[in-house]
């Protein structure tokens, strides 16, 4: 339970199962998982998003595996002691696998009680008092059956665009419901504008076609995972002149056509492409550290993010007639929200 619920914070069902399955199916126990590498676990995340995840999920596995012998604590206090486990999952997994009295609180549970209370405060403002009300509803005995059923109630019947009020169980005491403002409810603050940061890639081919790769710093936006080099992601707009001095060898540049557009989710970003071919003397010289030669068909096997596979795609859709012919199924993203 502990993996699937790391897994789909903030992401679909849909988008986690294959991943659900294949990692049950590589690290069957949580020893083996923390006995994995890092680098490993990078890679079958990767598409997924939300990276931080998959770090403390191995960092998790770790502390259980070294510290507890391999077993879970059964207590909400104790689970958020351990890595990358929040408030929520804490008492999700203490309620539904331990049976502990929990308030599992999600974006579903959230939503039935703003309707069920008619609660006007907006969010995020409002989550103690959606809180104090989840927690007067929350049984002592099945507390993870009566979890279950109101986080598939708000998944499955008080959604946020079309609440099926009228085969809703809980029609009749809600307040919402019998005041007609059901849609209005939870009240959200308004939205601030989106940013849009602007970054140039650079596309580095060797003679043989293999391309340069980097891993990111551990730590941060994408942390640990394999990357095109790029020039740092700013609020404006590359000048030309500057962007040379942050390419990771020297070449003659050109520019590819277009950007690649992605977003995160605190901000968009877009990306210019350049492509440079070096000698076989450059090729030759030691790389800076974390930096790789990999051919475009074997990115497959490297912790590339969504981002990434982007800009992969394009730089290969655009080059030259046999770059295009070379880079056919490679780099296609995978459909899901990264961050």
């Amino acid at each position: 339970m502990w993996l699937s619920e790391i897994m789909l914070q903030q992401t679909t069902v849909t988008a986690v199962k294959p991943y659900f399955a294949k990692f049950l199916a590589r690290w069957p126990t949580v020893e083996k998982l923390a006995a994995a590498p890092l680098d490993e676990i990078l890679t079958a995340w990767a598409g997924l998003g939300y990276y931080a995840r998959a770090r403390n999920l191995h960092k998790c596995a770790q502390a259980v595996s070294d510290e507890r012998g391999g077993q879970f604590p059964d207590t909400e206090a104790a689970l958020r002691d351990l890595p990358g486990i929040g408030p929520y999952t804490a008492a999700a997994i203490a309620a539904i696998a331990f049976g502990r009295r929990a308030v599992v609180m999600d974006g579903n549970v959230e939503r039935v009680m703003a309707r069920i209370f008619d609660v006007a405060t907006p969010l995020p403002k409002a989550k103690p008092e959606l809180y104090a009300h989840a927690a007067a509803l929350t049984p002592s005995e099945r507390p993870g059956d009566y979890a279950q059923a109101v986080m598939d109630l708000g998944a499955t019947i008080c959604t946020p665009k079309s609440p099926a009020c009228s085969v809703c169980p809980w029609a009749s005491p809600c307040r919402a419901n019998r005041s007609g403002v059901a849609l209005d409810r939870p009240v959200r603050s308004a939205k601030k504008a989106t940013p849009t940061r602007y970054g140039v890639a650079f596309w580095i081919e060797r003679a043989d076609g293999a391309v340069m790769l980097r891993r990111r710093p551990a730590k941060g936006l994408l942390g640990g995972m394999v990357e095109i080099p790029s020039t740092p992601w700013q609020a404006a707009k590359w000048r030309q002149a500057d962007v040379p001095e942050h390419a990771p060898l020297k070449s003659r540049w050109t520019a590819v056509a277009g950007t690649v557009a992605h977003t995160f989710t605190h901000f968009h970003l877009e990306l210019a492409v350049m492509r440079g071919r070096i000698s076989a003397a450059v090729a030759r010289r030691p790389l800076s550290p974390g930096a790789m030669w990999v051919k475009p068909a074997d990115f497959h096997r490297h912790a590339l993010p969504n981002v990434m596979h982007k800009v992969a795609r394009h730089a290969l859709e655009n080059g030259p007639p046999a770059v295009r012919k070379a880079g056919r199924g490679v780099g296609r993203a995978r459909r899901s929200k990264i961050s």
